[in-house]
């Protein structure tokens, strides 16, 4: 059987791809590890968030935003700095053009819309031309990370059954084919069947082998999230030592397998040292892969102390600067931290990442939705605090210490100490003005009209009795994203060493850094990768459409 186009991985990058491929008519043979039941990857777990640019959602709550400020935002964040940025750079500015232009009219051309509350991630905290959005650009996909997928998936699946498209889970490819200094096709393992259910391990027992031809191959594998030891043999020298603990954002299979097997084949891996994790990490209490862990999307009032009690500096605030903070914690020689809050604030602020962990948005029920707005604790929430080891609650600080020190298994924590820090904060209460630049920053994210109604609570004394009891929760890393990768030129050929193309081997989402080896540099102004896998799929399934 003959095929135009080898696509491996049938994550959202893979999937979009395939789509636009199928769409110039051309046969495509879909491969993937995995059993059929993980369809859509990673992106199925999401929480759906889309980096887009002047928005009719973000002009309604009274946002000006511009494409020069976006890139603005991009360049202060990326910091290039590298020879190899060059081509990451072009796709970084390409994918602000598309988010301030196109993106959001095909995106509604399939079928997806958006939640009308535009979040504000990765605030910054830092100078107008440093890291950071300026203003909310955070889309949130209605229907979360499955209604992100579902159009594209129903693409593929129209197209499996009429033909166009062959699709082969549990297929592992083990080696790029090449012939005359060309990528021809792919060679590797037929793994035993799977009953694993999406996110699960599933076997890597080989029952027969498999080999095919295609004038184009497309690297849709994503990156090392999942493997740990792999993020710690490139953890840069920048941030400090490696954790030694981790939980996982990703399941195991994310485990950057493809990149090696690419590189061998004659592809430029660039960027090896940038990566993308998460400091509000707690672990799962009803887990799905090893090591399980779930981002908390904090909103700004938490109180951010480290192991041994002391507040984090500024602007290390919550959503303001992630790779900085996780700098400044692991800075402090341990590899948690602390928030401590107040049931008001767990009440207003605390979102949890995930499609699974928000079935009203995943569901697209907006009765449900709109309890946020009312006020009491989101079910996902609460059943953390019932079941989740990285939980303490109590109505006064002794007792609060207690706990958390029982959580970190030592006694670094002391009750005076903490109770100190608080009674600092809440002295900042007594007017609309004072030094404390975090207050300061709460106050100004109740400004904005989206914030107000569903993601800061008003400013309190947390030492108040009437707005507890005090909660505190025990954050980990999270391991995430790959921000480097296989490096592509704007068609998304993959490129030598030397610069040159490497013919017939192309690549997509997180396996290409989202674009040209990394189009991120050194920081994500979130909502950038679901969208960069989106822009990078959609590229190069045109460009092999049309060849």
């Amino acid at each position: 059987m003959a095929f135009d186009v080898i696509v491996v991985g049938a994550g959202l990058s893979g999937l979009v791809a395939a789509a636009e491929i199928i769409a110039g008519g051309k046969r495509v043979l879909l491969l993937d590890q995995e059993p059929e039941s993980s369809f859509g990857g990673q992106a199925w777990w999401s929480f759906g968030g889309l980096f887009l640019v002047d928005s009719p959602e973000q002009r309604r709550l009274g946002i000006r935003d511009s494409r020069d400020l976006a890139w603005q935002d991009w360049l202060g964040t990326a910091g290039f700095d590298r020879v190899e940025d060059a081509w990451a750079r072009k796709w970084a500015e390409g994918y602000v053009d598309f988010a301030a232009g196109e993106k959001r009219a095909w995106l509604k051309s399939l079928g997806i819309r958006l939640f009308p509350v535009v979040g504000w991630a990765e605030r910054g905290g830092s100078l107008a031309d440093g890291p950071g959005n300026s203003v909310p650009r955070f889309h949130i996909v209605w229907g979360t990370g499955p209604g992100l997928v579902a159009p594209f998936a129903a693409k593929v699946r129209q197209a499996i059954r009429t033909g166009l498209v062959v699709y082969r889970p549990r297929h592992q490819v083990d080696e790029l084919i090449t012939h005359g200094g060309a990528v021809t096709g792919v060679r590797g393992s037929v793994l035993v069947p799977s009953s694993a259910k999406r996110g699960e391990a599933s076997s890597r027992e080989a029952a027969g082998t498999f080999e095919y031809h295609a004038p184009a191959v497309v690297v849709a594998s994503g990156g090392i999230g999942g493997n740990h030891d792999l993020i710690r043999r490139y953890w840069p020298s920048r941030l400090g030592r490696p954790p030694n603990t981790m939980l996982s954002g990703v399941p195991a299979h994310v485990d950057g397998r493809m990149l090696f097997i690419a590189e061998d084949a004659g592809g430029w891996v660039v960027n090896r040292d940038r990566m993308w994790h998460y400091t509000e990490g707690i672990r799962n209490w009803d887990p799905v892969w090893a090591q399980h862990g779930i981002r908390i999307l904090p909103g700004p009032s938490s109180v951010w102390l480290d192991a041994a009690g002391r507040r984090l500096p500024a602007p290390n605030f919550p959503g303001f600067d992630t790779l900085r903070t996780l700098q400044t914690i692991l800075d402090t020689g341990y590899d948690y931290s602390w928030f401590i809050l107040t049931r008001r604030v767990i009440e207003k602020e605390f979102a949890l990442s995930g499609s699974e962990q928000n079935p009203d948005l995943t569901g697209k029920q907006w009765l449900r939705v709109l309890s946020r707005v009312v006020g009491g604790i989101p079910g996902p929430v609460k059943a953390f605090l019932h079941h989740g080891e990285d939980f303490a609650v109590a109505r006064g600080v002794p007792e609060l210490v207690e706990k958390m020190n029982r959580l970190a298994g030592n006694r670094l924590l002391r009750p005076d100490g903490i109770h100190h820090q608080l009674l600092a904060r809440d002295r900042e209460m007594s007017n609309p003005f004072g030094k404390d630049s975090q207050v300061a920053a709460m106050r100004g994210a109740r400004r904005y009209l989206g914030d107000r109604l569903v993601r800061a609570a008003p400013p309190h004394k947390f030492l108040d009795a009437k707005h507890g009891p005090l909660i505190a929760v025990r954050l980990r890393i999270l391991s995430r994203k790959t921000l480097g990768g296989l490096q592509t030129d704007l068609s998304g050929r993959v490129l030598r060493a030397s610069g040159e193309p490497l013919p017939g081997l192309y690549a997509v989402g997180e396996a290409a850094g989202f674009g040209g080896g990394g189009m991120h540099g050194y920081r994500s102004l979130e909502g950038t990768f679901l969208g960069g896998c989106l822009f990078t799929g959609r590229v190069v399934g045109q460009t092999l459409a049309k060849a």
